[in-house]
């Protein structure tokens, strides 16, 4: 059976995040953190549905109190209590397919915190725990690939975007090539290309240069991406060659991509022990009608949003402050994950398990 990878900008019944636990990575920062993911739900809540885990009934309880103080609709938001590691919901969701008879099917691969790094065996198990739960309308099926959300982007036409540095990277699935890694993309997504880069990536990423970090799919024939013009940032030899290697890709027609380069931030720091932080302006989401864009403080946000309105000139432009997501090392893009239409069902049941 084909299946077919559809694209972030494909109607969507909501998007999912994972609430932090009071006693996880995020405690010494939970108040920040809660009021970015606030931002989050009641900008993507005006035009759809959220599904939120929460790591207890409490949370539960005092997060639909705020977001009805905050005047967002009961009906669009759903809280499920889960047990999870982290937040990071783009790596640990699903990835939805259709076949060619519009089915619609959840893949989920088997994630392990981005090759070993975090504990992640509760948030591998999330998206069957939430079928389980009655969270999805349509069926999910394992995969024992390792492979996260935010390490691949499509056109929704067959053509993958990706790096070498996370989907080769012998961390993630040791015993495969690149023609193997190919092929069960292909079976598993309906790609019949595959756009590498060897180049790019941040420093202070976890990831192994998750694609979503560097460069996005804002339409079939648009790619945004990060560009450095400082030659004294140690980023500049490698996101230039990773602009290169854009500008010689080629879409399915032989024409070229239209690029639209995003800038660089001024360097943030971490003020605990000063290790620099990956802020990017290309782990944007897009929602219905509208894209919420990661800020920084920084006088570039003003250039990132004039940039990305020139790739989405019929959708809404939402900033979302994100100096403290960035502190655990991510962006607005990968604390969430899509839900296309027909997947996410209009009530379920809650249930706590430890």
């Amino acid at each position: 059976m084909t299946h077919r990878l559809l694209p972030e900008w494909h109607p969507q019944d909501g998007i999912q995040l994972t609430w932090p636990r009071h006693d996880g990575d995020w405690a010494p920062l939970l108040a920040r953190i809660e009021a970015t993911l606030e931002r989050i739900v009641i900008a993507t809540a005006h035009y759809q549905r959220v599904l939120i885990c929460v790591p207890d009934e409490w949370t539960k309880k005092r997060l639909a109190d705020t977001f009805d103080a905050y005047g967002v609709p009961t009906g669009r938001l759903l809280l499920i209590v889960a047990p999870t590691d982290d937040t990071w919901a783009r790596d640990h969701g699903p990835i939805s397919v259709i076949d060619e008879d519009n089915q619609l099917l959840m893949l989920d691969y088997t994630f392990t915190g981005w090759g070993g790094k975090f504990p992640a065996q509760r948030d591998n198990l999330l998206t069957q725990w939430l079928a389980d739960a009655g969270a999805w309308t349509c069926p999910v099926a394992s995969r024992d690939l390792v492979l996260e959300g935010g390490g691949i982007e499509t056109d929704g036409e067959g053509t993958l975007l990706t790096t070498e540095a996370c989907l080769l990277n012998p961390n993630r699935n040791p015993s495969l090539s690149r023609e193997g890694v190919e092929a069960l993309l292909a079976q598993d997504l309906g790609v019949d290309r595959v756009l590498w880069l060897a180049n790019g990536h941040l420093e202070g990423d976890d990831t192994d240069s998750h694609i979503d970090t560097l460069a996005r799919f804002c339409n079939p024939s648009t790619i945004a991406y990060v560009r450095c013009d400082d030659p004294n940032d140690p980023h500049y030899s490698a996101l230039m060659a990773m602009e290169q290697e854009l500008k010689n890709f080629r879409q399915r027609s032989g024409e070229p991509y239209r690029l639209i380069a995003l800038p660089w931030p001024n360097a943030c720091f971490d003020p605990d022990d000063g290790h620099r932080l990956p802020a990017t302006y290309a782990n944007f989401l897009i929602i219905n009608q509208a894209v919420l864009v990661p800020t920084y403080g920084d006088p570039a946000d003003v250039t990132a949003l004039k940039a990305l309105a020139q790739a989405f000139p019929e959708r809404a432009l939402i900033p979302i402050d994100c100096t403290s997501v960035i502190r655990q090392h991510g962006s607005l893009h990968c604390l969430t994950m899509q839900l296309p239409q027909g997947t996410l069902a209009p009530k379920t049941r809650s249930t706590e398990i430890d």
